[in-house]
């Protein structure tokens, strides 16, 4: 966490940021109206809010400055984020400028030397029709103590901890600057290191834990395996994101869904970005993951029997269907997803297996029921490197089924193209 430095700055004699707006975006003429801020600044148009008395909502600019003259030689932290304009210059030099619709956040580590004295300088402009947004603090990073919330959670057994990521640290093309991040970009795959060292203390004091984690891509969670009880992947939910994740984690709900995507154990397991083969890259090319595509848990189990094929044999335009009996083991009804997947024998360069086909099923506590998957002829189509194109060639195929695409999950049934 950072621990402020606004306090410790001052201009004219006056403690913090002195304010200066403007209804115009050059930052000339008139002045609105000047003001004195001695807290981070936390500013918005939202709710048709000024940012100063007399400040239109549109078109308007402003100049936040102050003095910092630092007790120590120390590396400080600036953290700022604006939606419009938004340049910071130290000593006349600009450290961070850009022009972005949306507000995310900047971390710029700086070194400062005891006694020197530091001229802080913000400048923002509302731009477009953008709602006008900015916020702006600087200091010392801490670490946080773990022992005080521990201390807050004594005599609780179970910790529901909700983390991850947010919108605003992974997307595209973003002014955004963390360990881990980098303009949108991902430079690691693990959870923050925050929230790691987090659940690991909460594991360490004997609670059960509960994590939620929220991201929209892969996170490698070895650690969280270890440190948590269950892991629920939310992903980023909509208005009743939250009401769907307490059902699940209550009971009210059987979850039923599988990763769309593959988890990796760690940035080792992935090739260089710049390496376009895909070997390595997704459950077709890999097979040790941490979590494969196609996974997911259930407060009830599953077993998948024995798949029954209308053939084996396959001419040119024939389907294949594929009835694969699917029996709740448990005690709760469930809902298992039946997956199919196609891998090409003497294809040595080709994929380990592809999804062709899958159906979601409801089966009752204690029943068996029949998942019907249907093959079309162009399921058994892949890359022929002889005429360079994609087709359906004579050999020998698998066809795996099961409920991911690990291959301790699947069965396989053989099939001749002739």
């Amino acid at each position: 966490v950072t621990q402020s430095y606004i306090s410790k700055c001052s201009i004219d004699g006056k403690q913090g940021f002195k304010a200066t707006y403007w209804n115009n975006l050059a930052r000339q003429g008139e002045v609105v109206v000047t003001q004195q801020i001695v807290n981070p600044l936390k500013l918005t148009t939202a709710g048709q809010h000024e940012f100063a008395s007399g400040v239109r909502l549109e078109g308007f600019s402003a100049k936040y400055e102050t003095e910092f003259v630092p007790s120590q030689s120390e590396e400080i932290v600036f953290k700022c984020g604006a939606t419009g304009h938004l340049e910071l210059l130290v000593n006349n030099e600009s450290v961070i400028r850009y022009d972005n619709w949306r507000t995310l956040p900047s971390r710029h580590p700086m070194v400062v030397e005891a006694g020197k004295t530091y001229k802080i300088k913000v400048r923002y402009a509302q731009l477009n029709n953008w709602q006008a947004n900015l916020e702006f603090d600087f200091g010392k990073e801490v670490d946080i103590d773990f022992g005080a919330l521990l201390t807050k959670l004594a005599g609780i057994d179970v910790v529901v901890f909700v983390g991850g990521l947010s919108t605003n640290l992974e997307g595209e093309e973003m002014p955004v600057s963390y360990p881990g991040f980098k303009g949108g970009d991902r430079t690691e795959i693990e959870l923050p290191a925050v929230q790691r060292h987090c659940l690991q203390r909460l594991n360490d004091a004997g609670k059960k834990v509960i994590f939620v984690n929220c991201s929209g891509s892969a996170i490698a969670l070895v650690p969280e395996t270890e440190s948590c009880d269950a892991i629920l992947q939310a992903w980023y939910g909509g208005e009743s994101g939250g009401q769907a994740a307490a059902d699940v984690l209550f009971g009210d709900y059987n979850p039923s869904g599988k990763l769309p995507i593959t988890f990796y154990k760690s940035l080792q397991q992935l090739p260089d970005f710049e390496d376009y083969s895909m070997k390595g890259r997704t459950y077709r090319y890999m097979s040790d993951p941490l979590f494969p595509f196609g996974f997911g848990l259930s407060y009830t189990k599953f077993a998948i029997g024995e798949a029954r094929v209308d053939k084996t044999e396959i001419t040119c335009g024939d389907c294949v269907e594929l009835t694969i009996p699917v029996s709740n083991t448990g005690k709760r009804d469930g809902t298992e997803i039946v997956q199919v997947y196609v891998r090409k024998v003497d294809d040595t360069d080709g994929p380990l297996k592809t999804l062709r086909g899958f159906q979601r099923l409801n089966v009752a506590a204690g029943k068996t029921s029949q998942a019907a998957v249907n093959l079309p002829y162009a399921s058994f189509e892949f890359f022929d490197r002889t005429t360079g194109k994609m087709k359906v060639t004579a050999g020998e195929y698998e066809v795996l089924y099961g409920n991911s695409s690990d291959a301790g999950d699947l069965k396989m049934v053989r099939m001749t193209i002739l």
